[in-house]
């Protein structure tokens, strides 16, 4: 009885040391996994980026809102205020206002209503030093009352006082009076353009705001910073060679 039982105990013995060997290289497996993981989403969100183009808006009141159409579709009626803000943004939601209030009266006080036309209040904002591309200076912000044909859209509005425009080809406006000189929603880097904090989240406008790289120079997607399918693939693969592991520990007991 007494051989017996020391042989219990030596048996219980021999399986915790194994025990304890197993489950260190299995906890120090998970470890490298999570920091394997945070490494590969902070560089998924160190890549997260903007786009540096023209944003589109419209007056409500004495506040703006983000036009859920483009300029070249939108037709606003007399007496409406509409504005056009440079600017980095990651998409529509993080886009930042003109920094000017929506003041249909004020604007247009020395322009008289005329019959057989329109009056649209513009407010053209080219934003701050911080948005503006390499070697350029942004012109500064200003006012203007547009009088054009009742059935005018919202870019030839913009046409009657802000030439020369440029667009891309899907209808997005690339420059007003000539500002940027050159470039179309271009993708910038995370930290590229510092913004000054004016925006307000808004409505999202698929017409106005940038889309994915269609390889024409243009960048046309939504801009969003977060990680890439190649880094989703990499983390799946860490993951999947974790797990092998594990339950290759396993069948080793």
């Amino acid at each position: 009885m007494t051989d017996r039982a020391g042989c219990a105990g030596c048996a219980g013995e021999r399986r915790t040391p194994s025990g304890a060997v197993l489950r260190a290289p299995i906890a120090a497996l998970l470890t490298t996994l999570l920091a394997a993981s945070a490494v590969l989403f902070g560089a998924g969100g160190a890549e997260a980026a903007g786009y540096r183009y023209w944003s589109f808006w419209e007056g409500t009141g004495t506040s703006w809102a983000y036009a859920t159409q483009g300029p070249s579709l939108l037709r606003p009626d007399d007496g409406t205020v509409q504005g056009f803000r440079f600017s980095v943004s990651e998409d529509s939601a993080d886009a930042d206002q003109p920094r000017r209030a929506p003041d249909f009266g004020a604007i247009c006080a020395d322009t008289p209503a005329k019959d057989g036309s329109k009056r649209v209040a513009l407010v053209i904002d080219p934003g701050t030093a911080a948005d503006a591309p390499d070697g350029e200076e942004p012109p500064a912000l200003r006012t203007a009352c547009a009088q054009v044909a009742p059935d005018a859209s919202s870019a030839e509005a913009l046409a009657s006082v802000a030439k020369p425009l440029r667009y891309d080809s899907s209808a997005m406006i690339c420059a007003i009076s000539g500002y940027p000189r050159s470039g179309c929603g271009e993708q910038v880097s995370g930290d590229g353009g510092k913004k000054d904090g004016s925006g307000e989240p808004s409505a999202p406008a698929a017409s106005s705001a940038p889309a994915a790289d269609d390889g024409d120079g243009v960048d046309d997607g939504d801009g969003g910073g977060g990680p890439s399918a190649g880094l989703l693939v990499g983390i799946g693969a860490v993951l999947l060679l974790g797990v092998a592991a594990v339950f290759q520990a396993r069948r080793r007991r």
